[in-house]
Formats: structure tokens, sequence, C-alpha cells
């Protein structure tokens, strides 16, 4: 049996979603209740990965369940929150087909980023949001974030890795980049086909830039679709991991 996993976490508690040799992450931890349930070791598939302070309100994953257990979906989610942190929580288990992946089979995802603006932030608002208690133009963060709205080539908003090929397609549609004004700040969404390694993180820093009028949105246009442009052009502005959770990954309607 093929079970999806919807997970949720808090970032901070993690050096990031991909199995690392230290083990303090989060595939490495339900990899380890989910064997502490089957009584042999089973590989979990996620969807994608997140940084370390990262947070998701719901990422996917999947695994094998083994040929000798005969529980259901509904059985294994109490049984895996038993042996997690509380800090890292099965949301919901549901049986899928063969041939299912949760990273191959996702045809978007959707992420949201929390600025706070208040003078002081409350204690319990840090690790979950940017402060940034100065005044900036609205009008123009969401001028920013509409540029970027369609396909373009983000490879400026792409931080590097290392392992990058040289027909690497840094081209991704952003099918909406929206920003919601609340009491305590703002939060900007983001929804796409895809994103590159901390594209979202440089697109929220360069479009604070550019609210705080330090950037043009010319200046800012240059940067997408640039044409053959070495890395070095890769945009500076990140925001820190603080603020940003992964909200949905979007599959194929069954």
């Amino acid at each position: 049996m093929r079970i999806k996993v919807t997970l949720a976490y808090d970032g901070r508690a993690f050096e990031g979603s991909q199995s690392q040799a230290h083990g303090n992450t989060v595939q490495d931890t339900i990899e380890a209740a989910i064997e502490l349930t089957a009584k042999v070791p089973v590989r979990f598939h996620m969807a994608g990965r997140t940084d370390a302070g990262v947070h998701a309100m719901a990422q996917c994953g999947h695994f094998d369940a083994p040929d000798h257990l005969s529980m259901n979906p509904y059985n294994w989610l109490p049984a895996l929150n038993a042996k997690l942190p509380p800090t890292l929580r099965v949301m919901e288990c549901e049986e899928v087909t063969r041939d299912f992946h949760s990273r191959f089979s996702a045809i978007g995802k959707t992420y949201q980023y929390r600025i706070c603006t208040l003078p002081v932030m409350p204690p319990m608002t840090a690790g979950q949001a940017w402060h940034i208690p100065r005044l900036f133009d609205a009008d123009m963060l969401t001028q920013a974030l509409r540029s970027y709205e369609g396909r373009h080539d983000f490879r400026c908003f792409g931080a590097v890795r290392g392992n990058e090929m040289p027909d690497m397609d840094y081209h991704r549609l952003i099918t909406s980049a929206t920003v919601e004004a609340k009491d305590d700040g703002y939060y900007l969404t983001y929804s796409g086909e895809g994103f590159l390694y901390r594209m979202v993180r440089l697109l929220t820093g360069a479009a604070v830039v550019v609210a705080q009028g330090k950037m043009s949105l010319d200046q800012l246009q240059s940067y997408i679709d640039p044409g053959d442009v070495p890395f070095s052009k890769t945009c500076p502005h990140c925001a820190p991991a603080d603020g940003l959770t992964l909200m949905a990954v979007h599959y194929p309607p069954v």
C-alpha cells in the first residue's frame, strides 16, 4: 500500500527537510517514526525540500507500507504522531495508487511569506515572520510582486548550490503573487508550478527593497528574464527563512 502523508512542522526545530548525516531533518525524523511502527526501515519521499527555519502547513510525502502490515491509513496517523516530536505532525494519511509520487506527481506549490511591521514584534511571532518595523510603500510592494507573475527566466532568483548544469532551465511559471495587509503587517502569497532553490526568499527580499525605495521597478525588472548572464548577477536581496511557510503542494484532481 502506498500512503500519501501531509505534514506540518515548525522549521526552527529542524536542519531543513531533506535527510542529512546528522539526522536532524524532517525526513530523518519521519523515517524513524515509520521504522518504529513497521519494525523495518522504510524510505519516505518528499514533494520537495525546505531550508532550515522554513515552516510547512501542508508538506507532502509518501511511503510504501511493508506488505506484512495490515494497517489502514487511518491507523498510520496516530501511530506516527505518537512517535514524533510536537514540532512535527502528520495531518493526514491516505492511500494512493502505485503510480503516485509526492515529488514527480506535483503540479505546483503555494508559499506564504509573513512580514511583521509592528514597532515591537510579539515574542510568539519570533521565528515565524520577518520583522521590518519601518514604513514602506505597500503599493510598490504589490507592483513588485505583480512583475513576477507569468512564465519568466528566474535564474537571478535562484541561489547557487554548486551543482548547476549548463543547460539547466530556469524558467518557472508563477500563477499568482499577491499581498494581503493585516493588523500586524503583510502576508505575501506565491503560487506556481515550481520554484528554484531559495527563490521565494529572493523574490521577497527584492520586492521589499523596492517597497523601501532602495531599488526601482526598472532595476527589479533587469533581474527578470535577464538573458545569458553569469551567476554573479544573482539577486543579492534574500529574505530570512523565518517568515516562509509552505502552504500547499498541488496535484492533479483524481
